[in-house]
């Protein structure tokens, strides 16, 4: 299946540059680009890309707002975010709202298409360079109770499978540790999803960490 993808970025030459790169894989298709995001709902109807991958400092509507106005939509694609800062504090927030991940500008052209192809899977996907300095943000931010409680509403196969979340896993890793089915982790991420209230799995990580058990 190809990988329907919304390009937002502000710089041509950059934009230019992502294009050609994620256009280069047969496995993706960039169905539509734009210089911000003051369009990026009509874009999203329009075009119905798998994944949206947009800058997060542009003119006029930023990436931030990108992130709250797509998650807003049914039937929402992922929204990852394209930084060249690894402390910009907006991609905090963007995450707390949503986004599937965050990724640097100076990632490698494989491990870009690879990125997209993982969001478009249901996976989040966040810098490795800077995944434990976000976590260790996110923790101080948040209560460890609030998370421990929101964890004991979960069913012991449920909280392992959160474990492994946290940690980073994939669902085809989970299934190999866990003696299940990758139908099976699907189902049981979704009702931990589902529990936590959270959007997607970035945000089950952070719950995790939060508590502190990862």
């Amino acid at each position: 299946m190809t990988v329907r993808l919304l390009l937002l970025e502000d710089e041509d030459l950059v934009r230019s540059g992502l294009r050609m790169i994620l256009d280069a894989d047969p496995g993706i298709e960039v169905a539509a680009e734009a210089a911000d995001g003051s369009e990026v709902v009509a874009l999203v109807t329009d075009h119905r890309p798998d994944v949206v991958l947009t800058d997060i400092q542009m003119p006029r509507v930023d990436g931030l707002a990108v992130v709250e106005r797509v998650r807003a939509l049914p039937d929402a694609p992922p929204v990852v975010v394209l930084t060249t800062f690894d402390l910009d504090s907006y991609v905090h927030t963007a995450l707390r709202h949503g986004a599937a991940g965050f990724l640097l500008k100076d990632i490698a052209p494989r491990d870009l298409v690879t990125a997209v192809q993982v969001v478009a899977g249901g996976e989040a996907m966040i810098s490795p360079r800077i995944t434990k300095r976000l976590l260790t943000r996110f923790t101080r931010e948040s209560g460890r109770e609030d998370a421990l409680a929101r964890l004991d509403a979960l069913t012991a196969r449920e909280r392992e499978v959160a474990l492994t979340l946290g940690r980073g896993l994939s669902n085809t890793e989970i299934a190999r540790e866990l003696g299940i089915s990758e139908s099976t982790v699907k189902v049981h991420a979704g009702h931990v999803m589902t529990k936590l209230g959270a959007a997607n799995r970035t945000q089950v990580a952070i719950v995790v960490h939060d508590a502190g058990l990862s």
